[in-house]
């Protein structure tokens, strides 16, 4: 079964930075686009990020563009989020989650999340 283990999630101050990681397992993962998603408290779910299958295409929200860099080891089966100039908004719970194709937005499997908090 597909497992993703997302990490690095915490409090951090507005301007700040954090880079949060997933462990993926169970599928062949350089097969496959990648994705972060994002839920902030009370509201639905929302896209941030997308990384095709060998690392060199990427596509972000216009929220989080120049802000944030979506990376992928493939040799380590792992996956990257990292934040900077990071702000009040961009509180929430972030998911990372597998594409079915190499390149698509749909998403097929989920983690199960990581919880980042901004605030001063």
């Amino acid at each position: 079964e597909v497992q993703l283990v997302e990490s690095g999630g915490g409090l951090v101050q507005p301007g700040g930075s954090l880079r949060l990681s997933c462990a993926a397992s169970e599928f062949t993962f350089n097969n496959y686009a990648m994705n972060w998603v994002r839920q902030a408290p009370g509201k639905g779910l929302e896209w941030v990020s997308t990384i095709d299958q060998g690392g060199t295409h990427t596509t972000y929200n216009d929220s989080v563009k120049g802000r944030f860099t979506i990376s992928r080891d493939n040799a380590k089966n792992m996956l990257y989020l990292e934040m900077s100039s990071l702000k009040l908004d961009d509180t929430g719970v972030y998911f990372c989650a597998k594409s079915p194709y190499w390149w698509s937005y749909e998403m097929d499997y989920w983690g199960r999340g990581t919880l980042v908090t901004v605030s001063s």
